[in-house]
């Protein structure tokens, strides 16, 4: 049997077919080839139209299915990681509204920092484990204040892998890790988060049915079955947002564990069994895939939306005609601390490592005369691995310490200055796997359709591809980098 995964990102949709038996991935696909359309009518802001990956996963499924050959029957259950924290809004007729307010759209901050003040931030920490912040339920008050006459056609709110699922069984449900990541759920009280919806004037009545994350959520509708080339057999049985599934993918499902991504943004994403948050919310907690009343997993995210953005703009900049390995090669022909030259990442919009503050990226100590191409390739990618840094020194500041990070071996990681930059100033040994946010989707609708019996059977065969370890010869150099870098990120701040 097969499993199909669906990944629903801001670039791209991706697909992939797992061969359930050994782990394999069979085929994959993504749409569009180029980066998905982005909407900004104004500065801050980040739109995106559902029906758009939609029709992105419709490409990418019919190249699966068709470079695969398999029977539609023969596909057991599909599995849904999507973006996280976006904004999809249905009528009636399960008709989207308007385009979805994405992760990376700020517009919602001061609602979010509002609310936190009038409820209090004790209780909404203690209760929510995060401020309401730039999340999902400030950005619907966002339409609700501004759009009062496409809130008042609202039937159901979403998460995007909610839509997609939905478009898949005709069926509008959502998860409490769904809603967790949007703000609203309580897990003080275990319950829809009440607080915040008396707060913006929500009814709770737009909340979709909630069901288990790993568990048979509904079946491919006869007219979805036809038209995309499935069976009506074939289940649907997870789904959970990008960051928690990649943690998933790399079987970072306990205590102690550490996952990491770093593609357009990074993710630094610890799993802990105890109650864990930052007073001033610049890394938030959610509940993570196998999270359970009586057996609490919370994920600890901290998110830097400045990353691999970086590199591919001094691409589009500087290294036009270079592949991304040549880059690396030119970098690596540079020391440590790249002879002062420091880059601040932060040029995607509004931080919540920094407080949601959007101090834009910043290049500082250059050198005409000293610096060369070489030069900025290897400082943007230690002032991304110093974000890093930055923010898992916060995370270290309430109990999520990283001996061991686990990553895909994939964007960033494939750099060695950034691995090794990133082993060497946080002292983690980094081990490297084959999987993907598509191919955990998979495995993880085989653990909620009952084709695996454990998660432990569902990644048995996953592949460790590398191990980098902390280089100590270089730990001082390092360190001096870092503190040269926090100081000129401490200016930026004031």
């Amino acid at each position: 049997m097969y499993l199909l995964g669906f990944d629903i990102g801001s670039s791209s949709v991706k697909v992939s077919l797992v061969d359930g038996e050994n782990g394999n991935c069979v085929a994959s696909s993504f749409h569009p080839k180029q980066e998905m359309k982005i909407t900004a009518h104004v500065a801050g802001w980040a739109e995106q139209k559902p029906e758009l990956w939609w029709a992105s996963l419709k490409f990418a499924l019919a190249e699966v299915l068709a470079e695969s050959k398999v029977k539609a029957e023969t596909i057991d259950s599909i599995g849904i990681s999507y973006q996280m924290h976006g904004l999809v809004m249905v009528d009636n007729n399960q008709e989207v509204i308007r385009p979805s307010i994405i992760w990376c759209d700020s517009r919602a901050t001061a609602i979010g920092d509002k609310a936190f003040d009038e409820i209090g931030g004790h209780r909404c920490l203690t209760n929510l484990l995060n401020s309401p912040g730039n999340f999902t339920a400030s950005k619907l008050k966002w339409v609700k204040d501004n759009e009062p006459e496409l809130y008042a056609k609202v039937h159901k709110i979403m998460l995007p892998g909610d839509y997609i699922a939905m478009k898949l069984t005709g069926e509008i449900q959502t998860t409490i890790s769904g809603l967790s990541e949007g703000i609203m759920w309580n897990f003080k009280d275990n319950s829809i988060a009440d607080m915040l919806f008396e707060n913006y004037g929500f009814s709770t009545e737009i909340i979709p049915d909630i069901v288990p994350t790993f568990a048979v959520q509904g079946h491919v509708s006869a007219k979805m079955a036809a038209e995309l080339g499935l069976s009506t057999k074939t289940k649907i049985s997870y789904r959970a947002g990008d960051q928690p599934n990649n943690a998933l993918s790399l079987n970072v499902l306990n205590p102690g564990e550490i996952a990491t991504t770093a593609g357009t943004s990074g993710v630094v994403y610890g799993v802990s069994d105890e109650i864990k948050y930052d007073p001033q919310s610049r890394v938030n907690t959610f509940a993570h895939v196998n999270h359970e009343i009586e057996k609490p997993r919370l994920g600890v995210l901290l998110c830097i939306n400045g990353t691999g953005i970086l590199n591919a703009w001094l691409k589009r900049m500087v290294g036009e005609n270079l592949s991304y390995n040549e880059m690396n090669d030119l970098a690596a022909e540079i020391p440590v601390g790249s002879n002062g030259l420091n880059i601040l990442p932060f040029g995607n919009g509004a931080e919540r490592v920094l407080n949601n503050k959007n101090i834009g990226s910043m290049f500082s100590g250059l050198n005409f005369n000293i610096h060369k191409k070489g030069h900025l390739l290897r400082a943007a990618q230690e002032g991304i691995v110093f974000s890093f840094k930055y923010g898992m020194d916060i995370m270290k500041g309430i109990g999520i310490n990283a001996s061991v990070i686990r990553a895909g071996k994939a964007n960033m990681f494939l750099s060695p200055i950034f691995r090794n930059t990133l082993a060497g100033i946080t002292g983690a040994t980094i081990e490297l796997y084959n999987t993907d946010g598509s191919v955990g989707a998979a495995r993880g609708a085989g653990i909620g359709s009952g084709y695996y019996k454990s998660a432990n059977e569902a990644f048995s065969n996953l592949k460790k591809l590398d191990i980098i370890e902390p280089d100590n010869l270089k730990a001082t150099e390092y360190k001096d980098a870092f503190n040269k870098w926090k100081t000129e990120l401490d200016k930026a701040l004031v």
